[in-house]
């Protein structure tokens, strides 16, 4: 039985229809993270689940009981928000503890339970001081600490880390995968940012205009996209999505043909992914490119190297080691065959 299921979802706000139709379910204990640009309807989809927002038709289940009309309260799930939401005139200990003495616990279970969380996040030498004497990371870990004091049946987080500078984002996030593993209690995460998906998550779900696009491990997504919008969303830097033609076996791409091992081929217009490291050192049967360089991105064991092929298509190589890129203003780069991924001319992965 899954933690939380999804069937069927839907969500409009009069006539326009905002999340389409979700099938979706979370394992106990795993960790899913909801990733997608801005608008894309994430954060809908996770109030759904909280109960903060209604649904317009679709279920929604926990642990195999439909939820719909179950208040918030009384779902038993924990909601960290982007804003840490903490009361200033309490502690870090009252502000742990509020949500617990609300429900009428007692004093002495409240008090073990807001310790266990506070050796938890490191945060037992804090418990006395006011939001205003903390750092913005000490206040995240606050608002989950007050969180994990309801031992919720699984973990709601919006966009946590958004407020947060970039060494704390880095911080925060070995934070979080260290307190999954800690905890075992299942985990739906939301973000714009996909390497917090990749580092974060056991799967990902990429959305787009409140549809689905591809659910899958991080590795999967990675290697393996199903269309040009997963293909150019995940990865960082981005993939090389090229525009090339197709006579249906050979796959011609700025002047330069080659056969990709497919079954067949569609005539016509077709794209080609190729990921900036996949030029560094290949294997097997390649295929060569020429790039004028006009930017070269020194990031210390690698460069990254802005340029453009003989049709003007811009591209990123990736160059490490001994192999990068310096003062060159044309590089000639190979790939391998079985590295390229071939779209057509919807965006569909071609397999």
């Amino acid at each position: 039985m899954s933690a939380i299921e999804l069937r069927g979802v839907e969500k409009t706000y009069g006539s326009t229809r905002v999340i389409h139709g979700i099938d979706l379910a979370v394992e106990k204990g795993e960790f899913v993270v909801f990733v997608g640009p801005s608008g894309c309807g994430k954060s809908t989809l996770l109030r759904m689940i909280a109960g903060l927002e209604d649904i317009t038709s679709g279920e929604i289940a926990l642990d195999g009981d439909v939820v719909n009309d179950v208040e918030p309260a009384r779902r038993g799930l924990s909601m960290v928000f982007q804003s840490y939401a903490l009361y200033p005139h309490m502690t870090v200990a009252g502000n742990m503890s509020f949500g617990l003495r609300m429900t009428g616990t007692s004093r002495v279970e409240t008090e073990r339970r807001v310790a266990e969380a506070a050796e938890i996040l490191q945060l037992a030498p804090l418990l006395k001081r006011k939001p205003s004497q903390l750092s913005g990371g000490q206040r995240q870990r606050v608002a989950i600490g007050r969180a994990i004091v309801r031992q919720p049946r699984a973990f709601l987080f919006d966009e946590p880390l958004s407020n947060l500078d970039a060494e704390l984002r880095v911080a925060m996030r070995v934070e979080i995968s260290k307190l999954h593993q800690q905890l075992g209690t299942t985990m739906i995460y939301v973000t714009h940012d996909q390497v917090e998906a990749m580092t974060l998550a056991d799967r990902i779900v990429v959305l787009r205009a409140g549809r689905i696009e591809q659910v899958g491990t991080p590795a999967r997504l990675y290697a393996d996209p199903d269309n040009v919008f997963v293909a150019g969303f995940i990865g960082s830097p981005r993939m090389n999505l090229l525009r090339a033609t197709s006579d249906g076996e050979t796959v011609t791409l700025a002047g330069i043909g080659f056969r990709p091992r497919l079954a067949a081929l569609p005539q016509g217009a077709v794209t080609l992914g190729l990921r900036p490291e996949q030029f560094f050192q290949p294997e097997g049967e390649t295929a060569s490119l020429a790039v004028e360089v006009d930017v070269v991105e020194n990031l210390g064991a690698s460069t990254i190297a802005h340029g453009r092929l003989a049709d003007g298509q811009p591209i990123l190589v990736e160059r490490r080691g001994k192999d990068r890129a310096s003062g060159a203003k044309r590089l000639e780069v190979r790939f391998a065959l079985a590295d390229a991924l071939i779209f057509d001319a919807d965006g569909q992965r071609l397999r």
